[in-house]
């Protein structure tokens, strides 16, 4: 059976720093994983290479049955955009925009119409319990508040794969359950599959697998 997204021989470099190296990793449709292992272990670097974010030096990243690394930049970001969605540990949210024009903005950039994407924005932000503060600013919202916004704008277009990148590491214990509670309940109900990079165990059990990174390779054990 085809994985959904998977890396094969997978290895990048900065400069004369090797982040990953013969990476091998298959992620199969509604499967719900953790990526752990200690500070610069290249965790986040295989995320970012799964998402065809950065470069590779070697070997191939498949996504639904087909290469991603070697597409041109403007179809691995269409692709990403249509397929994937991204949490980052800030957010990344505009801040010139409300949150639902956050969660609208990539329903129309693949061509939703205003209105059917307004209705969607809200139909997510009310999932993830922050409909009340829809049309705030990301300055008027909490933190906890604008993680959930960024989890809504991941999956308001349905995606097949949500990676998320430390979606919990700047939020204090309360908001970030909060934010974990919304990102594993709404792929659920969708059916997607989920990839978080995180430090945290109390992140990590929200998932179904766990997979250790260290020193730019997959690992066997339990993670630190």
């Amino acid at each position: 059976m085809t994985a959904l997204l998977e890396a094969r021989g997978l290895r990048v470099e900065y400069g004369a720093t090797v982040a990953l190296d013969a990476i091998d990793l298959a992620l199969a449709a509604g499967s719900r994983t953790a990526v752990m292992g200690p500070s610069g272990s290249g965790k986040s670097s295989l995320v970012h290479a799964l998402a065809g974010i950065v470069p590779l030096s070697a070997g191939e990243v498949w996504l639904e049955g087909g290469r991603l690394d070697t597409l041109s930049e403007a179809r691995r970001s269409r692709a990403r955009l249509a397929r994937m969605g991204m949490v980052f540990q800030f957010g990344d949210l505009v801040p010139e925009l409300t949150l639902v024009e956050n969660v609208m903005l990539p329903l129309q950039v693949l061509g939703t119409r205003a209105a059917t994407a307004r209705r969607r924005a809200v139909e997510v932000l009310e999932q993830v319990g922050v409909a009340e503060v829809a049309d705030r600013r990301i300055g008027a919202v909490s933190g906890g508040q604008a993680q959930r916004a960024a989890v809504a704008r991941a999956l308001a277009h349905r995606p097949a794969i949500v990676l998320a990148d430390e979606p919990t590491g700047a939020l204090d214990t309360v908001s970030s359950e909060q934010v974990m509670d919304a990102l594993t309940r709404l792929s659920v109900d969708q059916g997607t599959a989920l990839v978080v990079v995180t430090h945290d165990h109390r992140v990590a059990a929200h998932l179904d697998d766990v997979v250790v990174v260290r020193d730019g390779r997959i690992s066997v054990g339990i993670p630190a």
